[in-house]
C-alpha cells in the first residue's frame, strides 16, 4: 500500500494536482530511525481506508506495527460500512489511542448514520480521531468545517483533531476549536513554503491561533514520510511564526504529552 500512496503521489493524481517529491523512501526501519535521530520521541502510524472492506486489515497491521515499535501510539481507522461499530470495537479493546479518517479521498459522509454508534463509541473511550476534513488542496463533497462540525455537534465529548489545521478553511475550523473542549488542531504542512503557496495562513488570525496553542489546542503533525521538503522545515515554519517559546513548546511537546503520555 505504501508503494501505491507514493505511486499516486509521483504522478500527481486529481487530488494532489501538483508535483509532489516525497522526501524519505526508505523502508519501515529507516524512517523510524530517521524520525529517532531528529528528536521524536511519539509519533502515530496513521493509515486510513479510502473504501469498504479495507480498515479492518489496516488496523491490524497498524497496531501490530506499534506493539513492536518503542514510541508508536496505537492507531485505527474506520469506513462507513457493514460490521464498521463491531472491528472498531475490537481496535479500542486492543488499545487503539488514535484514529485517522481522510473525508477527502474515502469521499464519504462523516455524518453517516453507519458511523454514529461509532462517534458515540469513541466520544465515551476519550480516543480522537484525526480528521482530513479541509478542503486542501482541493474541495470535495464532504470537506469543509459544516459535516464534521455536525458530528461534533452531536457528540460534543468527542475528540477531533482537525489535520492541516483546517486548510484552506482556517477560520472555521478554528471556531470548532475555541467552541468545543475536546477539538484539536495539528500543524501536518501548515504553514511550510509547500502549503502557503497553495493556502497561506491569513496573518490576522495568529492571535487565535496563539491561544490555541497555548489552551492545549495545537498538536505538531508532519506527514512525515509522505512530504515534498525535509522533516525540519515544518518546525522551522512554527519557529517563523513568531509566537514565541512557550507556544513552540506546548505545540511540539506539552500538548500531545498531556493528551497523549498518560495513557500511552
Amino acid at each position: 500500500m505504501q508503494r501505491r500512496v507514493w505511486a499516486h503521489f509521483d504522478q500527481a493524481g486529481p487530488l494532489i494536482g501538483r508535483p509532489w517529491p516525497i522526501t524519505y523512501r526508505g523502508d519501515e526501519q529507516e524512517r523510524v530511525e530517521t524520525l529517532r535521530s531528529k528528536g521524536v520521541r511519539m509519533f502515530s502510524a496513521l493509515a486510513y481506508a479510502h473504501r469498504p472492506g479495507m480498515a479492518s486489515d489496516l488496523n491490524d497491521w497498524t497496531l501490530d506495527f506499534a506493539a513492536r515499535t518503542p514510541g508508536c501510539l496505537p492507531s485505527a481507522t474506520f469506513f462507513p460500512e457493514a460490521g464498521v461499530e463491531a472491528y472498531a470495537g475490537k481496535a479500542l479493546d486492543r488499545g487503539a489511542l488514535i484514529w485517522k479518517l481522510h473525508l477527502q479521498v474515502g469521499g464519504f459522509d462523516p455524518r453517516d448514520a453507519e458511523l454514529d454508534r461509532v462517534w458515540g463509541l469513541l466520544a465515551g473511550a476519550g480516543s480522537p480521531v484525526v480528521v482530513h476534513a479541509g478542503s486542501g488542496p482541493v474541495a470535495a463533497g464532504y470537506t469543509g468545517p459544516g459535516p464534521i462540525g455536525e458530528v461534533i455537534a452531536r457528540h460534543p465529548r468527542l475528540g477531533v483533531i482537525i489535520a492541516h489545521a483546517g486548510a484552506p478553511e482556517y477560520e472555521g475550523f478554528f471556531e470548532l476549536a475555541e467552541r468545543y473542549e475536546n477539538v484539536r488542531l495539528d500543524t501536518t504542512m501548515a504553514f511550510t513554503d509547500f502549503f502557503e503557496e497553495m493556502a497561506p495562513f491569513p496573518r490576522e488570525l495568529r492571535p487565535r491561533l496563539r491561544d490555541l496553542g497555548l489552551a492545549g489546542k495545537v498538536l505538531l503533525g508532519s506527514d512525515f514520510p509522505n512530504i515534498p521538503y525535509p522533516y525540519e522545515h515544518q518546525i522551522e515554519s512554527l519557529q517563523r511564526l513568531d509566537l514565541g517559546d512557550e507556544w513552540l513548546r506546548a505545540v511540539c511537546w506539552g500538548n500531545a504529552q498531556a493528551l497523549f503520555a498518560p495513557r500511552g
